[in-house]
């Protein structure tokens, strides 16, 4: 018989913890040698990946025995689960790899609730600068810096004299985004260059108003992300403004675009 899942107030300090555990890891491996290599796709993976990753879904089957976990690295090592049509787990253990080896502190840890095809809980943790964000459908978003008391955050209206875009580090082409914002008829002002799922987070506290992202991506490098965003008053939309749905084929994601719901 399938147990139910805790209540999302037990999850989500759970998976607080077990953000918290991994990060202590990737910290620990991050001061020194960080045992770097290249998946079969060549994309880069590290000791950190792979600890993290052990140390998460270990936590998430003792805490949820009969969720199925989706997770990078076991992706990579061909072990994909079959979710069904229940919750399941996305897991992005080390999401910014490429920021991580650069050792410029923009990487985080990743856990994501998935229900009924969308995000009802993303735990985010930044553990160079030991931030957390962390998102409940049904108990709003919050965040917490150095080990201190978690305060709510939400998303601002964005400003009359223009937008604050957000963009990837490692995979920003900004003529197509200037050519998109042209076409939509959107004033930047400003931009922020923000490595892993930093993007969602800014947007979700207020600091930036949207993130397009016109370049593969998968589940787990967005479902955290997303959660926090939309707990915070957020939305995340594919390019005909549909929600960013989960559970998908192969579990990739289309183009996408991350924002304030102020924007409708």
């Amino acid at each position: 018989m399938t147990q139910p899942l805790p209540s999302p107030a037990d999850l989500r300090a759970a998976c607080t913890d077990l953000a918290r555990d991994a990060a202590r890891e990737i910290m620990r491996i991050y001061a020194g040698d960080l045992g770097v290599r290249d998946k079969p796709d060549k994309s880069p993976v590290t000791d950190a990946d792979h600890a993290a990753e052990a140390i998460i879904v270990a936590g998430l089957r003792r805490l949820t025995p009969d969720t199925p976990i989706v997770a990078e690295e076991e992706m990579a090592a061909g072990r994909v689960p079959v979710i069904g049509d229940g919750p399941f787990w996305l897991v992005d253990p080390l999401d910014g790899t490429k920021e991580f080896i650069k050792r410029n502190g923009e990487f985080t840890v990743n856990i994501a609730l998935i229900e009924d095809g969308r995000p009802t809980l993303g735990i985010v943790l930044a553990p160079a600068s030991d931030t957390l964000w962390r998102g409940v459908a049904s108990l709003g978003a919050d965040k917490c810096e150095k080990g201190g008391g978690f305060a709510a955050i939400t998303v601002r209206t964005p400003p009359d004299d223009g937008l604050t875009c957000c963009a990837s580090r490692s995979h920003a082409v900004y003529s197509d985004l200037n050519i998109w914002f042209r076409r939509e008829g959107l004033t930047v002002t400003d931009r922020i260059q923000a490595g892993s799922s930093l993007k969602f987070c800014l947007i979700a506290e207020g600091k930036a108003d949207i993130y397009p992202r016109f370049g593969p991506t998968n589940e787990w490098d967005t479902a955290a992300g997303q959660g926090v965003l939309e707990a915070a008053g957020g939305e995340v939309v594919t390019t005909d403004g549909r929600p960013l749905g989960y559970g998908k084929p192969k579990f990739s994601n289309p183009h996408f675009i991350a924002r304030s719901k102020a924007f409708r």
